[in-house]
């Protein structure tokens, strides 16, 4: 199986960094970012020469976006051309099929800060998958119980399928996940843009020792 680490970039004049340290893929936080956001992205996905995912994380979600639908496609829409693929929440949804028009994919993302039963993963899974081409489901565990569930599912979930795990307490979770099918996993070139991230560096080296 083929698992693509993704450098989650808090900083864009890390992309550089990013495919030297071994990256597969540049995420752009640029909930997080200040200035001309489209010169930025330009100058990241120049630098990096990698696939990349162009996110606008919300508030609700763990990010600094705090806008509706209509100020994040604002912020997006000049974006969507440097991106391969382009993070949707939910409430954003209705954007989706000018992603999808311009030619690029969608991953449909929901970040709980709590553990989601089982069941109501698969229906998120159907619910994310109608408007995106790869659901992210990221969950905060509460025990080695809850990420053998969180491991089930993303073994028995249709494909291309991301989870995760928030919080360093279950990180080992965020390599295991990738061998059960998860196709992203996140890692940081320096600053982590989430608790309990692997470096890319780490990252790399894992799949070396795993084989994979």
């Amino acid at each position: 199986m083929y698992m693509k680490i993704v450098a989650a970039l808090t900083d864009p004049s890390h992309a550089a960094r990013a495919k030297k340290q071994g990256a597969d893929m540049i995420e752009l936080r640029v909930d997080l970012y200040e200035g001309d956001l489209e010169k930025i992205v330009k100058k990241a996905t120049a630098a990096a020469g990698l696939p990349a995912i162009i996110t606008l994380r919300s508030a609700q979600e763990g990010g600094q976006f705090f806008g509706n639908a209509d100020a994040w496609i604002e912020k997006v829409r000049t974006l969507i051309p440097y991106a391969d693929y382009v993070d949707i929440e939910r409430p954003f949804a209705c954007h989706a099929p000018e992603v999808k028009a311009a030619g690029k994919k969608v991953i449909a993302s929901h970040h709980s800060a709590q553990m989601v039963p089982l069941y109501i993963l698969f229906v998120m899974e159907r619910e994310l998958r109608m408007y995106g081409d790869v659901p992210k489901l990221v969950v905060a565990p509460n025990g080695d119980e809850d990420v053998l569930e969180l491991l089930s599912f993303t073994q028995a979930a249709h494909k291309p399928i991301c989870t995760g795990v928030m919080g360093d307490k279950f990180r080992h979770a965020r390599a295991m996940l990738p061998l059960f099918g998860s196709e992203f996993v996140y890692c940081h070139t320096g600053t982590p843009t989430a608790a309990g991230q692997y470096s890319v560096e780490e990252f790399v080296q894992l799949k070396k020792i795993l084989g994979v």
